[in-house]
């Protein structure tokens, strides 16, 4: 709890200075607005853009889905064929050195303004951390309760479900928590492409019409989306792997 307080009071020191600067300096609101004209924004505007709260959060919710499910089995798909391994594994880091902004662009002509785009931006930025953590996670079983296992008769799945797979949970939602906490502004990019609502759209909208405040209220909204999301993703991890300290 200590921690948390004093993270909350240094973050009320930095917005004092913003706003004391702000003021003193008499800094124009269309270059930099003062916190307190955000939360004026913030509270103010939310029949504005309450409407692009929800398909944001739906949106980052399947894209979660899609990168958990993708980033399982191209990990779990590695371990079993570790003869794939050397093939696919540096694909994968190429995968993470294309700028998404780039290929965004690409995917929109090749798959067009629907869901489907948008999905793939998400998986793109999330699934890997899942899978690197889920690899690490597997080949650390320990080696000696392993020998035991198959001296025991214990055959290659039952290695993987009994031991490798449950060795491999903290590890898997070490990197859930990452993925989850870039979900949001893999959303957000995703949301650039050509949506109609959300909150990518309404920044663009903003930031067209100089409406700087409003800009900064949608980045306070991907902060507090992606806190939350980490929040979700402990608690379960802490339901699910209650064994792991």
């Amino acid at each position: 709890m200590t921690y948390y307080l004093k993270f909350g009071l240094f973050m009320l020191v930095l917005l004092v200075i913003w706003e004391a600067l702000v003021r003193l300096l008499h800094v124009d609101p269309y270059t930099l607005p003062a916190p307190s004209a955000i939360v004026r924004e913030f509270v103010t505007g939310f029949s504005d853009y309450r409407v692009h709260l929800v398909p944001t959060v739906m949106l980052v919710l399947e894209g979660i889905v899609m990168s958990v499910v993708f980033g399982i089995a191209v990990a779990v798909v590695l371990h079993l064929v570790p003869a794939l391994e050397p093939f696919v594994y540096p694909l994968l880091i190429m995968s993470q050195n294309i700028p998404v902004i780039v290929i965004a662009p690409l995917l929109v002509i090749w798959f067009g303004f629907g869901l489907l785009p948008k999905l793939i931006v998400i998986t793109l930025v999330c699934f890997f951390p899942i899978t690197v953590s889920l690899l690490e996670g597997f080949k650390s079983a320990d080696k000696d309760l392993m020998k035991y296992m198959k001296i025991s008769g214990a055959r290659k799945m039952q290695l993987f479900t009994k031991l490798e797979w449950p060795n491999a949970l903290p590890y898997f939602f070490n990197g859930l928590r990452i993925a989850g906490t870039y979900s949001v502004m893999g959303a957000i990019i995703s949301e650039w492409l050509g949506s109609d609502k959300g909150l990518g759209k309404y920044m663009i909208l903003s930031q067209r019409a100089f409406q700087v405040d409003k800009v900064f209220v949608a980045i306070v909204w991907i902060i507090l989306f992606a806190l939350i999301i980490y929040g979700v993703i402990l608690l379960l991890e802490r339901k699910v792997v209650k064994w792991h300290r």
